[in-house]
């Protein structure tokens, strides 16, 4: 079993997606741990009621990033985890981090990567007259919004779209792929070559969805 550790800042909504994944027997892994630097976010409450250990890491009591990021893989590390997911954690990790974990540590942006890295997102696809926005799950490498692309899912933008309209939609996407990402890792589909991921060992058209949400 593909054992997990999952990385929080707010309400944990894609965390619920993979705990209900996991409970449904869709997801074959053990969700190990739960950690977030916000005391207040839900996530944790979410992850209580599932029976999930969780963690509280306030990067506030740190006086550096890198001791921040030392005190997390201490404790991360303590669940030996075979992966580290980050679903909606607000922190930009050092390089050391990334390193550590590397080809373990997985994370989701709401757009079309490269389209649109940091924040913002849904906006700046409507502003600039996108046809399409979606998800990215990548590989995390040290620069920010970048890495080995796993898996996009993409919708059309209509035109009578908010960001906050999108922004639900978009969630949809999330919640169906950002598990489905996670299974093929803990089927050991996936691999890196150079900069590209591999499923079965070659490009596959899976790896780009389209959704008419």
């Amino acid at each position: 079993m593909t054992k997990a550790v999952i990385l929080i800042s707010g309400s944990g909504s894609n965390l619920q997606a993979f705990i209900d994944s996991v409970a449904a027997g869709e997801l074959p892994v053990s969700i190990e741990l739960v950690i977030s630097n916000n005391a207040d976010a839900y996530g944790l409450q979410r992850a209580r009621l599932a029976g999930i250990a969780t963690d509280y890491i306030d990067h506030r009591n740190f006086a550096s990033r890198a001791e921040f990021d030392q005190a997390m893989m201490d404790r991360i590390d303590l669940a030996e985890p075979d992966i580290v997911i980050l679903a909606g954690f607000m922190r930009i990790f050092t390089a050391e981090f990334v390193e550590h974990y590397s080809e373990r540590l997985v994370n989701i942006h709401p757009s079309l990567l490269p389209k649109f890295p940091g924040t913002n997102t849904h906006r700046r696809a409507i502003d600039a007259a996108e046809k399409w926005h979606g998800v990215t799950i990548h590989f995390v490498v040290p620069e920010v919004d970048a890495g080995p692309i796993i898996l996009q899912g993409r919708i059309p933008i209509r035109h009578n779209d908010t960001p906050e309209s999108l922004q639900q939609r978009i969630h949809r996407v999330e919640h169906r792929l950002y598990p489905l990402a996670v299974k093929w890792f803990a089927e050991k589909r996936l691999s890196v070559q150079v900069d590209k991921v591999l499923l079965d060992g070659e490009r596959s058209d899976m790896q780009l969805q389209s959704f008419d949400l």
